[in-house]
C-alpha cells in the first residue's frame, strides 16, 4: 500500500476505560439499539445488556437516513438519555459523529466517536477526529475497497490519533437477498495491514436477524475483536432497522453460544 506510513502493521491495542480491544485480547461484546427512541427504552436495554454480559452499549442519536421522511434520532437529547443508560449500566458508550457542528457534545458524552458508513469518505471530518484524543470506531464504507478503508483511517492517524477500531459491516454487491455482503476475509486483512483492531456487525452485514448468530460465529472464527449487534426491547415497534434487530433474551442466546465456542 503506497504512501502508507502511519499504520504499520504492528499489533494496536485500543483503551476505553478498563477495557482493552484488539492484540491478543478477548473479544468484546457492543450491542444496543440502533436508535435511542426514549429514555426508558435505552435504559431498560442497557440494564439487560449489562446482565448479560455486554462491555460497551451503543445507540444512535444522529441517524443518517436513507429517506428524508425516516425517524432522524433524538439528537442532543439522545445523547443524555443515552449517556445516563452507559451510567446506570455501568458501561462505555459508543454514538455516531455525523458533522463537524455536533463534535463538541459527542466527545463530550461518547466514550468512542463511530464514523458510519457513509462518512468514510468525507476527509475532512476524519481529519478533525484525527486531532481529538478519543477512541474512534470506523465503519468500512458501503462500497469501500480495502485500500480505501485503509487509507480512510490513515486520515485519522495521520493528524495524531491512532485510537481507532474498524468496523466491517458488509458491502453492496450484486447480490440482493441480504443486505449487505459481510466481507469477513476483511478481518484478518486490515488487522495485517494495519494492526488495529477489527470488529464485526452482523446486523447491518445480513439485515436478517436468523443469520447474527451463525454469522457472529463465523466472525469470531476468523479472529475478529468483538461483535457490534443491534438489540432492541420490542423489534417490531423500532424506528429504525427493528427487522433487523434482536431482543435482550435472543441476543443472551447469542452471547451464551458464542462465549461456549469462542471466548
Amino acid at each position: 500500500m503506497e504512501n502508507r506510513k502511519i499504520l504499520t502493521g504492528e499489533k494496536i491495542v485500543v483503551k476505553v476505560g478498563k477495557l482493552n480491544i484488539g492484540g491478543d485480547n478477548p473479544p468484546v461484546l457492543i450491542a444496543g439499539p440502533c436508535a435511542v427512541e426514549s429514555k426508558k427504552q435505552v435504559i431498560d436495554t442497557a440494564l439487560a445488556l449489562k446482565e448479560i454480559g455486554v462491555n460497551i452499549l451503543r445507540g444512535g442519536a444522529f441517524k443518517p437516513r436513507t429517506s428524508p421522511y425516516s425517524f432522524q434520532g433524538l439528537g442532543l437529547k439522545g445523547l443524555e438519555y443515552l449517556r445516563e443508560a452507559g451510567e446506570k449500566a455501568g458501561l462505555p458508550i459508543v454514538t455516531e459523529l455525523m458533522d463537524e457542528k455536533n463534535l463538541d457534545a459527542v466527545a463530550e458524552y461518547a466514550d468512542i466517536i463511530q464514523i458510519g458508513s457513509r462518512n468514510m469518505y468525507n476527509y475532512p471530518l476524519l481529519k478533525t477526529i484525527g486531532e481529538i484524543d478519543k477512541p474512534i470506531l470506523l465503519k468500512r464504507g458501503m462500497s469501500a475497497t480495502i485500500k480505501e478503508w485503509i487509507m480512510a483511517a490513515e486520515y485519522i492517524a495521520t493528524f495524531g490519533n491512532k485510537k481507532i477500531i474498524l468496523c466491517e459491516r458488509g458491502i453492496r454487491t450484486f447480490q440482493n437477498y441480504t443486505r449487505n455482503t459481510l466481507d469477513l476475509a476483511a478481518v484478518p486483512i486490515m488487522q495485517k495491514e494495519t494492526g488495529l483492531p477489527v470488529v464485526v456487525d452482523p446486523s447491518h452485514g445480513t439485515g436478517i436477524r436468523e443469520l447474527i448468530l451463525p454469522m457472529s460465529k463465523a466472525a469470531l472464527a476468523c479472529g475478529a475483536n468483538g461483535l457490534m449487534i443491534e438489540v432492541h426491547t420490542d423489534p417490531k415497534c423500532a424506528l429504525s432497522d427493528g427487522f433487523q434487530s434482536i431482543t435482550p433474551e435472543e441476543y443472551r442466546k447469542v452471547v451464551e453460544d458464542v462465549k461456549k465456542y469462542f471466548l
